[in-house]
């Protein structure tokens, strides 16, 4: 008699084959699968810490075979490597050892076939699917076979490593549990209800509380335990068509394909970006030594200091715009091991100042950030190390803005029209987290802005944003004047400014990349100037396709009722 069994592990969660959920609490190698239906391969996981100390993730899914004595293993990249030689894929079936290996858009499956049983895996960077069809008698060893059964699944040569410790940190206050409750709540609900009778969702809902309630919701992990219970619907023939659009999440594709990161990093999402982020556990001793990379080496005529790249990502800091006091000499990136290295020596010194006497050479640098525009702006931080032999701790003077206020509501009465504006600013493109007066926002860091007003009749009046601009000044008129949006359009030299949803409805919204004015205080003021738009027989929505002219005349509304609404936020230095 022939069965079907499916085994999912993603992030900390291992759901096994008979729907039981555990989680992995250390950073360890374990084996998912190990039984008489395929006894030519083991099913291997590496787990990895991410963003928190406290929490794992499966990182990577290794294919063991016993002849001949090969590892097929599969990175988060989307690389698989044998014996730690890259293969090329695609969605033709590749067949290595026996092994049948393709690759899309969403992920990297590895099926091993042996007299009519079958295993396949899944991976996808984030969440690892076991699939197997064979005798309904097979004992299944290793985790699917039992989530809880971590002593007897942990690979021998990890058990004296340091993956075992168990590190704990402080509850992060900015998670709304009951928020996230609700939404691994959506498995219950249409169109996942279709597919409960025949997949259980209470271990995928689980594991998808336990972990959203302690990590935040960010690097799609909002949306990959759905995408899990999707899959696995999908592997028992139930398929839930175009769901992600419901559940506000993106098609699906491994975002993280070909972004190859060092050991020390995992591909995640920063300022709107997917790149390569530093592992906590690696990370924490520089930040609890506010350094950003390590100590000055100096030879008898030379220094040279390296920084760790992911952690100048974790500032919004580009390293090709750093240089030594010599602007030709700049940072090289290492892309094995992520670090950026300056250096000098004694045929060239980078402008470095160099001094001796009886008992040692010292040579002084610094490495500076380039700050020029010819918009009189600039998104990176004042940046300057100390590049010197007796300075070992490399220090960042950065610049950290916090929110006057964390909103700001405007009430306008006008002609006929009585209604309120509201101004809030998100940290995030789902506009979840609010912008406060205790939040840091970096240079650089992307911040959504959301205009919204109250007491007007949707169906019959538009709110059009018409411009938006920023000052070092409290005064609207105040120069010099920074134009994100203008004519209702984003401002075309700014690639960093998106309008949405503007002169659609009573409440648009926009982003941007934090900046600061050169040579001055460091405030930055935001205004907004919006204008009703009555919809009956008129396009309310800016022509944004054309050039700057076709822009000037983008809206025109049949008629406007009471005058334009201006609306101000203070960012403070």
């Amino acid at each position: 008699m022939l069965a079907a069994y499916t085994c999912t592990v993603t992030g900390p969660a291992v759901i096994d084959v008979h729907n039981k959920a555990d989680f992995i609490e250390d950073r360890c190698s374990y084996t998912l699968l190990s039984d008489s239906w395929i006894s030519v391969v083991q099913i291997l996981a590496s787990f990895r810490e991410r963003r928190r100390t406290d929490v794992s993730f499966v990182d990577s899914v290794t294919l063991r075979l016993e002849s001949p004595n090969v590892d097929i293993l599969l990175k988060q990249d989307g690389r698989v490597l044998v014996d730690n030689v890259a293969l090329v894929l695609n969605s033709s079936i590749q067949e290595v050892h026996g092994v049948q290996l393709s690759k899309d858009q969403t992920g990297v499956t590895a099926k091993v076939t042996l007299s009519g049983r079958s295993a396949a895996v899944f991976f996808d960077g984030d969440t690892a699917q076991i699939h197997m069809e064979g005798p309904a008698e097979s004992s299944l060893v290793g985790l699917c076979g039992n989530s809880s059964s971590f002593s007897s699944a942990k690979l021998s040569e990890d058990s004296s490593s340091s993956c075992e410790s168990v590190y704990t940190e402080p509850a992060d206050g900015t998670i709304d549990c009951p928020m996230m409750t609700e939404r691994c709540n959506l498995l219950m609900e249409a169109p996942f209800s279709s597919c409960n009778t025949i997949v259980d969702p209470a271990p995928y809902i689980t594991a998808c509380n336990a972990t959203l309630c302690k990590y935040p919701a960010v690097d799609g992990l909002g949306c990959q335990f759905l995408w899990a219970y999707a899959r696995a619907c999908s592997l028992s023939n139930v398929a839930l068509e175009s769901w992600w659009s419901e559940a506000q999440c993106s098609r699906p594709e491994a975002v993280c394909q070909n972004q190859v990161c060092s050991d020390h990093e995992f591909c995640g999402e920063f300022g709107g970006n997917t790149g390569c982020l530093c592992r906590a556990v690696f990370a924490s001793s520089y930040r609890e030594s506010n350094t950003l990379g390590d100590p000055v080496v100096c030879t008898q005529n030379s220094a040279s200091v390296s920084l760790v790249g992911c952690l100048l990502r974790d500032k919004y800091i580009d390293y090709p715009v750093l240089h030594l006091n010599n602007e030709t000499c700049r940072g090289e990136m290492d892309q094995e091991s992520g670090m950026v290295t300056f250096s000098f020596n004694s045929s060239n010194t980078c402008g470095a100042v160099i001094t001796a006497n009886d008992s040692q050479v010292t040579y002084k640098n610094a490495i500076v950030a380039q700050n020029s525009s010819s918009e009189g702006i600039t998104r990176q931080d004042q940046f300057y190390i100390d590049f010197s032999c007796i300075h070992v701790h490399p220090e960042m003077k950065t610049v950290a803005f916090r929110i006057k206020d964390s909103s700001v509501v405007q009430h306008i009465t006008s002609g006929e029209w009585s209604y309120n504006v509201t101004m809030k600013s998100y940290t995030d493109a789902d506009r979840t987290h609010v912008v406060d007066s205790n939040t840091d926002v970096m240079l650089n860091q992307k911040i959504w802005v959301e205009l919204e007003t109250e007491g007007l009749d949707a169906d019959l009046i538009a709110v059009v944003t018409d411009s938006c601009w920023a000052t070092d000044q409290e005064s609207s008129n105040s120069t010099p004047r920074y134009d994100l949006i203008q004519n209702g359009c984003a401002n075309a030299a700014d690639q960093t400014v998106m309008v949405e949803g503007n002169g659609e409805g009573t409440s648009n919204y926009f982003s941007f990349s934090m900046f600061q004015f050169i040579g001055s205080s460091g405030d930055v003021y935001l205004h907004c100037k919006l204008n009703l738009c009555i919809k009956e027989g008129n396009s309310c929505v800016p022509d944004c396709s054309g050039g700057a002219k076709r822009r000037r005349r983008s809206v025109r509304p049949k008629h406007e009722r009471g005058a334009s609404a201006l609306v101000s936020m203070a960012w403070i230095n």
